[in-house]
């Protein structure tokens, strides 16, 4: 784990993310907020592509909780029988469309303790919908943030819980709405697991890595 980085450190990185992407994006498709949750509930230990791949046509079918209830477990199961986990994640679906039309008239709640009591719905995913959605600064912590924030230093910590503080507390406000994407865009491309691209990185000299020798 890397030593906190200070906050000229931290801004001068977050100046260059901006810089070279100024509006970054998730890569989950999605046509509507309840599509988004059910496409970031079905990204757990599976990738964007696969994910993408799987909704195409289911959400040319079921975009509304309503929809989803109609096309019912066993067609939505044909439809992501590609993705990881997929009986487990179509129960939770099911389960969270009901509660969405019996609960909340159909419609997605906007506060993360409603978001997380839906199943399959955890403080990430939550933490994801009000970001992309309602552009609240939420700080998704996947694989990709947790390694690159221990990393670099910008936000180190022992889990992930301690690394969204770490974002919250550490990276200036004016970034705050997009830190997330910066990050995982930047673990998931640069800041890879086994070979980052250090000599390529636009951070490299900024970064509190030791190993920069790819």
């Amino acid at each position: 784990m890397a030593k906190q980085l200070d906050y000229h450190t931290i801004r001068e990185i977050f100046s260059r993310f901006h810089a070279a992407e100024p509006e970054p994006k998730g890569e989950l498709d999605h046509v509507n907020v309840f599509t988004l949750v059910v496409a970031v509930a079905l990204s757990a230990q599976a990738t964007d592509a696969g994910v993408n791949k799987a909704t195409r046509k289911l959400f040319e079918v079921a975009t509304t909780p309503q929809q989803m209830l109609d096309l019912g477990e066993d067609r939505l199961i044909e439809h992501i029988k590609t993705i990881g986990l997929y009986r487990n994640k179509a129960k939770n679906v099911m389960k969270l469309s009901r509660i969405l039309v019996d609960d909340y008239g159909g419609e997605v709640p906007n506060s993360r303790a409603a978001l997380q009591s839906l199943p399959g719905v955890g403080r990430k995913t939550a933490n994801v919908v009000l970001n992309m959605w309602w552009h609240y600064p939420a700080q998704a912590v996947d694989t990709h943030i947790f390694r690159f924030g221990n990393r670099s230093g910008v936000a180190p910590g022992k889990d992930v819980d301690a690394v969204e503080r770490a974002i919250e507390d550490n990276i200036p406000v004016d970034f705050q709405q997009h830190a997330h994407h910066w990050m995982i865009l930047h673990g998931r491309y640069h800041c890879k697991a086994r070979k980052p691209l250090c000599q390529t990185c636009l951070i490299r000299d900024l970064c509190e890595y030791e190993d920069k020798t790819v």
